[in-house]
């Protein structure tokens, strides 16, 4: 009986310190501020840091209203190295054409090893009170008691904590993050889908950019194509040195030649290329140049922003002999300042909103070159003048073995010669070679397409001296 007495004694006991915790535990949370128990844990964690030899480094998910760009390296950094042998994974996908990614769950932790040290990093999650506006108190500091801290939502934040030993600190700091973050921004760049930024309701609106065209399959002169990709190469490299000039990090390009030429593919073979976003910039849906410079300063870094047809999409004001023409109202006593002008796209080309990015790509195309105004195309704005011709020997080849993989057939040489003499595009050949799908027939379908266009008047380079011209192919001015 008196053991019996003594654990009921006990139990009771225990009931009774459980039960003063708890009611001291809800006075504390409701009497004391949550910035003072922010302080107290500081203080603590402060206490064991001095005794402990791991430091921890904190990354958490958003920085005030901005997403935290090292938390997203982080995040995409351990789901290429994620532990499946983990009891709690989580598995998430937010587009169809990608793969599940799986990541770790808030409490597991994850050991990486980078330069001989060893780094533990652990995904946690706590709750934040964030004071409502309307029931703040309105007078004094941490006025408002109990009211006030009832008038508080609270919110999950998101925590990467990444712990090493303290003698590495500065390894961490200085080599290790860095080397996380330049790790996931090449696996974005390897595997994130490029999107299409078109004009709607005045605002950019994104869609999933599937284009397929690429340099090694894109029908051109291949001297003339080698020379666009080391140009790219070569700008995507100068960072520090456009830095070291002062000029803004950006390239301009204008692509000329008749419609059917691949003007449209060679700006998707660079964006695919450079894995560049493109801006599709319709200078019919722009209302004034204030509206074209809010536009322009909303692209992101690392893009291409394409005008295309701009010798017919708008009545630009054109400069002759230092007068300007002005261009006809849009509406009825409408003045000119309202709508966009030549000036205030120069002004973003080449004036002082060109270095509201960097890293970026211009694009002009049109059909007429002589049509554009020289202002535009001097270098600094169109730095590169490619000349996207009709179709030659080379890129007949790379459209055959495009459409029929196919690098050499009996009836090349009648072709080839065919096409020396006719004037006839790239899409026009690619759309008679897409008709058939033996390859025999359609060589020979198309060998009969270029016997009846040379029959045809004006569609032969003899008749047409600008379409068997070999000048003026590209035009480059090096920075």
């Amino acid at each position: 009986m008196s053991w019996s007495g003594d654990y009921e004694k006990y139990m009771a006991t225990a009931a009774a310190v459980a039960g003063t915790a708890m009611v001291v535990r809800g006075v504390v949370s409701e009497l004391v501020p949550d910035e003072l128990r922010e302080m107290l844990r500081s203080a603590a964690r402060g206490i064991r840091a001095r005794v402990s030899s791991t430091h921890t480094v904190v990354i958490d998910e958003t920085e005030g209203l901005s997403t935290n760009q090292i938390y997203d390296a982080a995040r995409t950094y351990l789901a290429a190295r994620i532990n499946t042998d983990m009891q709690r994974l989580r598995a998430s996908r937010v587009d169809d054409a990608q793969g599940i990614m799986i990541t770790m769950d808030q409490g597991e932790e994850m050991l990486d090893v980078h330069d001989g040290v060893e780094y533990t990093w652990r995904l946690v999650s706590r709750d934040t009170a964030a004071a409502a506006t309307a029931h703040a108190a309105p007078y004094g500091i941490g006025g408002g008691g109990a009211a006030n801290r009832r008038g508080r939502s609270r919110f999950e934040v998101k925590s990467f904590e990444v712990s090493f030993h303290k003698k590495h600190k500065e390894k961490a700091l200085r080599s290790y993050l860095p080397f996380v973050i330049d790790t996931a921004k090449a696996m974005n760049d390897k595997h994130r889908n490029l999107k299409m930024h078109m004009i709607e309701y005045d605002a950019w609106t994104a869609v999933d950019l599937r284009h397929p065209s690429t340099f090694d399959t894109l029908a051109m002169d291949h001297s003339l194509k080698h020379s666009v990709m080391y140009d790219l190469e070569r700008f995507v490299k100068r960072k520090d040195y456009y830095r070291r000039i002062g000029r803004a990090w950006k390239r301009g390009y204008l692509l000329y030649g008749p419609p059917g030429t691949g003007k449209s593919s060679l700006i998707a073979a660079m964006a695919n290329y450079l894995k560049f976003d493109i801006y599709d910039l319709e200078l019919t849906e722009v209302k004034s140049n204030s509206d074209l410079r809010r536009l322009l300063v909303g692209m992101s870094n690392r893009s291409i922003l394409v005008v295309e047809d701009i010798d017919c999409t708008i009545d630009l004001q054109q400069r002759d002999e230092g007068e300007i023409k002005r261009a006809k109202p849009t509406y009825s006593g409408e003045e000119n300042e309202d709508k966009v002008t030549l000036s205030g796209l120069l002004n973003f080309v080449d004036g002082l909103w060109s270095t509201s990015g960097e890293e970026r790509i211009i694009v002009f195309t049109t059909n007429y070159r002589e049509r554009l105004d020289p202002a535009l195309l001097r270098p600094g704005r169109m730095d590169m003048h490619i000349h996207m011709g009709y179709c030659t020997r080379e890129a007949f080849r790379v459209l055959a073995s495009n459409y029929h993989n196919v690098e050499n057939h009996a009836m090349y040489p009648e072709i080839e010669q065919l096409i020396e003499e006719v004037l006839t595009t790239p899409a026009e050949v690619a759309e008679v070679l897409m008709r058939n799908d033996d390859v025999d027939v359609a060589l020979q379908v198309l060998a009969e397409f270029l016997k009846a266009k040379r029959n045809e008047p004006g569609e032969t380079k003899a008749e047409n001296k600008n379409g068997n011209q070999k000048i003026n192919k590209y035009e480059q001015s090096m920075v």
